[in-house]
Order: structure tokens, then C-alpha cells, then sequence
């Protein structure tokens, strides 16, 4: 359980640095960047070695019920990230939600909590959705109001749903791969 925490922790402290602690960010310049990659790339590394080997009370399990409401909610949260990824023009939900990768992430979080009521799951899971949820406020907080971008053309929008589709394909080929059955 320690690597686990301590990778969640260290995920934390990579991201929240740019932001709680702007002066000796801007001082680290490029290189910083390359430091906090490294350090995100650690976080994960200790998050997966940690969450695989951590043992700890089942509050309960994945229920069809909930491994469906979970696949769902994956195909939403993959399509949030789509949401953040184009530049300039935004397609729909890009000019609704201010924070499109990082709703992405929460829901991602709590489609995990549904089917994983596990200790180590609450500290995983749990950990990054908190994370994620302070990052927004802190982002708002410190950008003040936020300007709707422009809406991108349609056909953007029927490229990020198929780009959402493929990569939740991808994504569950990995899961049955590394012995972990998504659709229940």
C-alpha cells in the first residue's frame, strides 16, 4: 500500500507544482518541464507496481449493472479528452465545458470506483479523482473568468467520435491483455 500512496502523492505534488509553486517552477525553465514529465511517468510507475501488489477491505464488486453504467462511462470520459485535444475551434462539448480532460479524468475515476468498492481502489481511484477536482478549482481560481472558444466544423466532431471509439477499443484490448475483463 505504501507505493501505491506514495505514487498517487507523488502524481499530486508533479501536477499541483506549476501551480502552488509558480516562482521556482518558472526558475527550473524547459528543463522543468522534462523534471515534471519524469516525475508523472514515476507516479505511475509506483501507482500500477503499488495498486497490483496492495490488498485491503471489499466494500463489494463489479455488478453487471455497474460494469455496464462503467463501460459507458468510459466511452464519455475518452470522449472528454477528444473534447480537449483540438486546437483553436473546439468541437461541441469544448465550448461547453471548460475543463474537458480534466472532467474526462473524474469521470474515468468514478466509472473505476463503481466496479472496483476495494481499499486499494479508494486510494487510486479515489486519490486522482480529488486530484482532479482540486486542479480545476485551482485553475479557475487562478485564470479567472473563462472565454468560450469558437465551434469547430462538424466534421471535427464526427473525427473525435471515431478517435473516441478507437481508442476505447485500444484502451479495453490493453485491460483483456493484462488479464482484467472490461465488459464483465
Amino acid at each position: 500500500m505504501t507505493l501505491l500512496i506514495a505514487g498517487v502523492v507523488l502524481w499530486w505534488a508533479a501536477h499541483f507544482f506549476k501551480r502552488v509553486a509558480p516562482g521556482p517552477r518558472a526558475k527550473l525553465g524547459e528543463p522543468g518541464k522534462g523534471l515534471v514529465a519524469v516525475l508523472i511517468v514515476a507516479s505511475i510507475v509506483l501507482m500500477v507496481l503499488g495498486y497490483r501488489a496492495a490488498d485491503g477491505a471489499v466494500y463489494w464488486g463489479r455488478e453487471p449493472m455497474w460494469v455496464g453504467i462503467n463501460n459507458l462511462l468510459m466511452v464519455l470520459a475518452f470522449y472528454f479528452y477528444a473534447a480537449s485535444g483540438a486546437k483553436g475551434a473546439k468541437i461541441w462539448l469544448g465550448t461547453k465545458i471548460r475543463h474537458p480532460q480534466l472532467t474526462g479524468f473524474s469521470i474515468w475515476a468514478v466509472a473505476h470506483l463503481l466496479v472496483n468498492g476495494d481499499t486499494p481502489s479508494f486510494i487510486l481511484f479515489g486519490g486522482l479523482l480529488i486530484w482532479a477536482i482540486l486542479e480545476i478549482l485551482l485553475i479557475n481560481a487562478q485564470d479567472g473568468a473563462w472565454e468560450r472558444p469558437p465551434r469547430a466544423p462538424f466534421r471535427k466532431e464526427i473525427v473525435a467520435i471515431v478517435i473516441t471509439l478507437v481508442v476505447v477499443c485500444v484502451v479495453m484490448a490493453i485491460h483483456y491483455a493484462l488479464g482484467v475483463t472490461p465488459w464483465g
